[in-house]
């Protein structure tokens, strides 16, 4: 639900653009309240979880996503952008609360050396509906033909009707839906027996565990890791668009049978933010298939060294699509995707894998670290304003960098 719902965002971000004509820097600002929730809420959710369990915690978390998502009803039907917004800060609100219960949760439940494993097990489900997300956006959101202010004008009063009613409930649809699917499974949590694994009274001190090198550094790598992944993500269809791939897509008849099929429609009909859009499943299926690899592989040699590797070859694969077009520099980009995949369940687990009592304090820190997610896109949107996608990419390596040197430091035992 997690992966589902975050990745979902993605697709509405070149819809919105369209629909309220906003620059590639105001887009960015979807993922900027989406994100800046986990900032602000994640040392507020440790305590709360303190006071409360872990149990009525993700209860809470699931009720705030689902009101969340309710929001995006109204927000769509009255054209508000400030309203998207509110839902969007709300969703995530309720997603950071699960967030800084279920990480640590995980890294407890079994020896310590295989932390990192279980965690990338656990986040490959969350890679699941990463996977799914873009094919449902990409058949539910970006499908049809987006109008802009001035074609909307000309269309004559009911035709101008017709056409908003058909738009909100593009956006409707898909999220009433997760809200309804969202509410129902907080009522069978209600009625799960979880184990615990903190009391009221073990409550520790935030600038305790900073002190922590692991965890500090571990922190400025979540957040760069977030929001690397995430500027990736949000900007792809963008990104296809500006080198025109829906041509090159559409003259192949293998990957025009794959659009077919995704789409379920006659691929004559599609828009291009629909075509280039069913490529991006490839993204978020890597990384589900990179951590079930991750979870073997960090069974079997340094988590540590592992994270250098795939960093590594993230780098690698930036670096192809700057310096190609067409195809080579889809595919190349998609399969950051596949290294992305074990940077979070590691990073985390490294970080927090001294802690011992701070640990529910080291995953408070960690998920604030998430809002990474919301500083980077609109920060890459606007170099990608003053000098393109592909030089804008730089930032995106200076992120990578600073994982491998990260992976580096704790292999070599100097963290």
């Amino acid at each position: 639900m997690w992966g589902l719902i975050t990745v979902l965002v993605d697709s509405l971000i070149p819809r919105l653009r369209e629909i309220f004509e906003l620059s590639y820097f105001e887009s960015g600002l979807v993922q900027f309240a989406f994100f800046i929730a986990y900032g602000l809420v994640s040392i507020p959710a440790g305590k709360l979880l303190h006071r409360i369990g872990y149990k009525k915690g993700i209860i809470v978390g699931l009720i705030t996503m689902g009101v969340g998502c309710m929001l995006f009803y109204p927000a769509a039907a009255y054209r508000l952008f400030g309203l998207f917004m509110g839902g969007y800060f709300m969703l995530a609100a309720g997603m950071t609360i699960l967030q800084v219960a279920a990480n640590p949760y995980v890294t407890v439940l079994g020896s310590p050396t295989k932390a990192a494993s279980r965690l990338n097990l656990a986040q490959a489900f969350n890679s699941l509906g990463t996977t799914i997300a873009p094919a449902l956006g990409a058949v539910l959101i970006l499908s049809d033909q987006i109008l802009n202010t001035e074609e909307i004008d000309k269309l004559s009063e009911a035709a101008r009707e017709t056409y908003l009613l058909a738009e909100a409930a593009a956006v409707q649809k898909p999220f009433v839906l997760l809200a309804l699917c969202i509410l129902v499974l907080a009522l069978i949590i209600n009625y799960v027996t979880l184990p615990t694994i903190m009391t009221k009274n073990s409550q520790g001190s935030y600038k305790e565990a900073l002190k922590n090198k692991k965890l500090a550094y571990g922190a400025l790598a979540i957040f760069v890791y977030v929001g690397a992944e995430v500027t990736i993500g949000s900007y792809l269809v963008n990104y296809f668009l500006s080198m025109d791939l829906h041509e090159s897509i559409m003259s192949n008849s293998l990957m025009s049978d794959w659009v077919s099929t995704i789409q379920g429609a006659d691929t004559s009909s599609l828009d291009a933010k629909g075509i280039v859009g069913t490529f991006v499943v490839f993204y978020w299926s890597g990384a589900m298939i990179g951590r079930f690899i991750g979870a073997y592989l960090s069974k079997r040699m340094s988590p540590s060294l592992l994270l250098g590797i795939f960093a590594s070859l993230a780098i690698s694969m930036i670096i192809i699509s700057m310096f190609s077009l067409g195809l080579v520099a889809m595919f190349s980009i998609l399969a950051v995707g596949l290294f992305n995949s074990i940077m979070f369940p590691t990073i985390f687990s490294i970080a927090i894998e001294d802690l011992d009592e701070l640990k529910a304090e080291g995953s408070g820190i960690l998920c604030t670290a998430i809002a990474g997610g919301a500083f980077i896109p609109p920060l890459y949107g606007l170099l990608t304003d003053q000098t393109g996608f592909k030089f804008a990419f730089i930032l995106v390596l200076f992120c990578y960098t600073y994982i491998l040197t990260y992976g580096g430091l704790h292999w070599k035992k100097r963290i």
